[in-house]
């Protein structure tokens, strides 16, 4: 007997449900605690969305950082001299516009970008060290080929 056809509304659904429970703010939030425990009073679940933001878009002006990582950008502004104050992020001058003001990671601020990121790799895959490996690959593939073509995409 062939296997049911999965209904495309059906697992439509249940992807939706379960990117709106990965998305949802309480765990964001409580995930940034984890990865910035014990990386210095500048960094936590606040700053975290710059630091993480700069890193993915190189030198930026905070209004064009805001939108990418939720924010405005007086609250870019804000997030971001608490970071400068503790050497991990720097401001200068923008050279197509010299009345503008860049963003961009300092060494010590890619370096603390460079952990986060590591402690999140590691908390990934211990979430999936218990799935059978072919699983765990698949998932990775669909997942990222989730990201290049679905509906947060430009064109999706």
């Amino acid at each position: 007997m062939d296997a049911p056809t999965p209904d495309p509304d059906a697992l439509g659904g249940a992807v939706a449900d379960a990117l709106g429970t990965l998305l949802k703010r309480s765990h964001r939030t409580g995930l940034y605690r984890q990865l910035t425990e014990g990386l210095g009073e500048a960094v936590d679940e606040v700053t975290y969305p710059v630091l993480s933001g700069l890193a993915r878009t190189g030198p930026v002006a905070a209004a064009e950082l805001g939108p990418e990582i939720g924010l405005d950008r007086s609250g870019v502004s804000r997030r971001a001299s608490r970071l400068e104050a503790a050497g991990l992020l720097r401001r200068r001058p923008d050279p197509a516009d010299q009345r503008a003001v860049l963003l961009e990671l300092t060494d010590r601020g890619a370096e603390t970008v460079r952990v986060m990121r590591a402690r999140l790799a590691a908390r990934v895959a211990d979430s999936l060290s218990g799935w059978p490996p072919e699983e765990a690959e698949a998932f990775a593939r669909g997942l990222a080929r989730f990201v290049a073509e679905g509906p947060f995409t430009a064109g999706g």
